[in-house]
């Protein structure tokens, strides 16, 4: 059988494709739709929110139960919109090879040789579309949260997989449990990868800001914001927050300079398991934080707000004032930063008895958008590119710059 191919489409520019596809919703897109009603508000009223995705079968139709289930995945202990998002793509691709390799069969029909054979082709397989032990686990476990929604719904009337008790090592011991029967074993744990600090500014300098490795500025570099971008690494480096805690920051929640380190609190909606804490911003990274805000940052939305950029914002939600914990939104209502997720924060423009005044967003692009996380990751993997055209053999993720200063 062939190896599955996750890219084989990666969007709805694919008119004519015969296979499963997997999309997110952009009120934006959908704001510019000439249907006669206010796509926007339906969707809104449809608990559809900026982002969700969904799937769609290879003939383009859209199965309302199964996209019901990914709109209801918060319910179900899976908050954080990567999650939903990982999930949502581990689905679709088990149905995309339910397609093309079982016979067009669909997820609603799968039974325990199905399972048995995308593991085959998944796990054991050949080629680009082998996944690691701990991606089968999260694949497992979307299917088996598929499974136990279904049949609370009453849309499955018994469990297409076969489960078995094994001995599962959980935070409170050993403990017998019920398991799918192609689940692994946890993979063994790997080390940490610590970079020297030294190596993390030769990166950032040559791969962010575009200088050689000497040192000296390259005349040939044509990257933008590399200001921007080597303060954003400066940041996961001093607070040890992960790339989305750190990519959903509002401008608002920067520390003033007092002359000491900041404090920031990661907000609870953002933070991994909605465990919120306060992380410490040294001096000299809040005072970079300022002057991004206070230069390029006011130069851009000034530049946006005269093209009238924000004119069309979807679905925003209007900002009167912003406080130590909560931001005033229209009406006066009060909306603490701990709750308000990666999604809202999005939303989030400050108003005035005009249009929007601009967004709150921290990190924006070149439109005045704000930066999300998959676009932070290609900035990373360009700076690896870099450095390794200029003899710098450093590969540095996001995640990799938590455990900097912990070396």
């Amino acid at each position: 059988m062939k190896p599955l191919d996750e890219n084989k489409v990666s969007g709805p520019s694919a008119e004519h494709s015969t296979v499963v596809q997997y999309h997110q919703t952009s009120l934006a897109q959908a704001s510019m739709l000439d249907l006669g009603v206010d796509a926007t508000a339906a969707l809104s009223r449809a608990g559809v929110r900026d982002g969700q995705p969904f799937m769609l079968g290879a003939d383009g139709s859209y199965d309302v139960a199964l996209n019901r289930f990914f709109q209801e995945l918060d319910g179900w202990g899976v908050r954080s919109a990567n999650g939903i998002a990982a999930y949502t793509r581990d689905v679709m691709l088990f149905c995309r090879f339910l397609h093309e390799g079982r016979d067009g069969k669909t997820i609603w029909e799968c039974g325990s040789a199905d399972l048995l054979a995308y593991k085959r082709t998944r796990l054991w397989g050949d080629g680009p579309g082998r996944v690691s032990v701990s991606t089968w686990r999260r694949s497992i476990a979307a299917l088996d949260k598929w499974v136990r929604w279904s049949l609370a719904e009453g849309l499955l009337q018994e469990e297409p997989f076969r489960y078995v008790d094994r001995l599962v090592m959980t935070p409170q011991g050993p403990k017998q449990m019920r398991v799918n029967a192609q689940q692994e074993p946890d993979p063994p744990v790997k080390p940490v990868q610590f970079l020297p600090f030294e190596d993390y500014l030769l990166w950032r300098n040559v791969g962010l800001r575009g200088e050689l490795p000497d040192g000296t500025s390259d005349p040939t570099w044509r990257g933008r914001h590399g200001e921007r971008n080597a303060l954003f690494a400066d940041v996961l480096v001093y607070t040890g927050m992960r790339l989305g805690e750190a990519a959903s920051m509002l401008a608002c929640e920067v520390p003033q300079v007092t002359g000491r380190a900041g404090a920031f609190q990661v907000p609870s909606a953002v933070a991994k398991r909605e465990k919120g804490r306060t992380v410490l911003i040294n001096l000299r990274t809040v005072r970079g934080l300022h002057q991004y805000l206070e230069i390029e940052r006011d130069e851009l939305v000034t530049r946006c707000l005269a093209r009238g950029c924000y004119d069309g914002t979807a679905n925003p939600v209007g900002v009167r004032g912003a406080g130590r914990y909560a931001l005033t939104i229209e009406k006066g209502k009060r909306w603490a930063y701990a709750k308000i997720d990666a999604a809202d924060r999005r939303r989030l423009m400050w108003m005035t008895d005009g249009p929007p005044s601009g967004p709150l967003w921290l990190w924006l692009g070149d439109r005045g958008e704000p930066v999300m996380p998959a676009t932070w990751q290609s900035i990373f993997r360009r700076a690896n590119k870099r450095c390794a055209k200029l003899g710098i053999p450093l590969e540095v993720h996001p995640h990799t710059l938590r455990h900097i200063l912990s070396a």
